[in-house]
């Protein structure tokens, strides 16, 4: 069964570090962009960051994350990485990873209704 699967959250102190990772099961990634969104409680899933496919020449982040967090991927684990350092708790939210069936190559886009298979997400809280 193709699957997204989405780990690496959990509870972290203001300040602190936590890598997301999102694996594929059941197909690769190697040609496939992926997006990372997040949605707080009562909020609109937003858009985070993205890598295009291959070797990753475009990525984007969110105004509210630049500087904070870097998306990678190793195509060899068919795992896309988000490292997030000094989290915030306006960062608290379950993040979701997410591609696109059909890529257009080199590119990835930040709106959520650019990918059409999602993971089930992975939940991160920052607080002290």
């Amino acid at each position: 069964q193709s699957r997204l699967v989405e780990s690496g959250g959990g509870l972290v102190q203001p300040g602190g570090s936590l890598r997301l990772s999102c694996a594929s099961t059941g197909f690769g990634l190697l040609g496939l962009p992926i997006g990372w969104f997040r949605q707080a409680p009562g909020e609109e899933r937003e858009g985070v960051s993205c890598i295009s496919d291959r070797a990753g020449t475009m990525t984007l982040y969110a105004d509210s994350v630049k500087g904070r967090f870097t998306i990678s991927r190793d195509n060899t684990k068919n795992t896309v990485y988000l490292q997030m350092n000094s989290l915030k708790p306006e960062d608290t939210g379950t993040y979701y990873c997410a591609t696109r069936s059909r890529s257009n190559p080199g590119f990835c886009a930040s709106d959520e209704g650019y990918y059409d298979f999602w993971g089930q997400g992975t939940q991160v809280t920052v607080s002290s």
